[in-house]
């Protein structure tokens, strides 16, 4: 059995724990093969390569299709695909991955040199996702991140993100769970988030992004 989720929405915790749910409750009532269709601006490098994670260590093909615009860390959890599909007229977007924080900050040179480690990591371990699925080397997606790159579906499919292009997106009586879209004057995810201020760094309260934020550093 073969049922699709349909993903639009940034990659954040209320999304992420939303899709695991999804496919926990496709798993449990038997489904055998899932659609992932994505259309994201990106978001959190910690929840979206777990996503890419768990979707590799699933027991049943999951293959992704980019129905719209596939950004960011988005482009690593289409890389999870068994099969990688693309509608005719999207984009993928790589990107360098930055800080986001809210508030003012201060942090000395120890714990400064900490966080750029953090972010050297996540953008390897980005490059080498994408690398892994693509016929590019680390080097050639580290560049392309530093470069912003914009991809077409032809030049995503030269570069070896997809694998077909087509239109094809469900089948007639398909099982289609919805994520991050609004269904009958209501969100299928909601959230009330209040972000405090805030006068150090902590790991609670700072995160590694690759939307385009830029981090902020102020004096207090």
């Amino acid at each position: 059995m073969e049922a699709a989720i349909r993903f639009l929405s940034p990659v954040d915790q209320f999304s992420t724990n939303q899709l695991f749910g999804s496919i926990d409750q496709l798993l449990g009532e038997g489904f055998t093969k899932i659609r992932l269709l994505l259309s994201t601006p990106g978001g959190s490098v910690f929840h979206g390569l777990s996503v890419y994670n768990y979707l590799k260590g699933l027991p049943i093909e999951v293959d992704t299709y980019n129905f719209g615009s596939v950004d960011s860390i988005g482009v690593v959890i289409f890389s999870a695909g068994a099969n990688r599909f693309s509608v005719p007229h999207s984009r993928f977007l790589i990107h360098s991955v930055k800080f986001n924080t809210q508030g003012a900050i201060s942090a000395d040179e120890k714990q400064l040199d900490e966080f750029l480690k953090s972010l050297k990591i996540d953008q390897k371990n980005i490059a080498k996702v994408i690398a892994d699925t693509s016929s590019k080397t680390e080097e050639d997606v580290d560049n392309d991140m530093n470069n912003r790159t914009t991809l077409t579906p032809e030049e995503a499919m030269d570069y070896g993100l997809v694998t077909d292009i087509k239109s094809e997106l469900l089948v007639s009586g398909m099982r289609v769970i919805t994520i991050g879209e609004a269904l009958q004057g209501h969100m299928n995810i909601t959230r009330d988030v209040l972000i405090p201020n805030f006068n150090t760094i902590s790991e609670s309260n700072i995160s590694s992004y690759t939307e385009n934020i830029s981090l902020q550093i102020g004096t207090i």
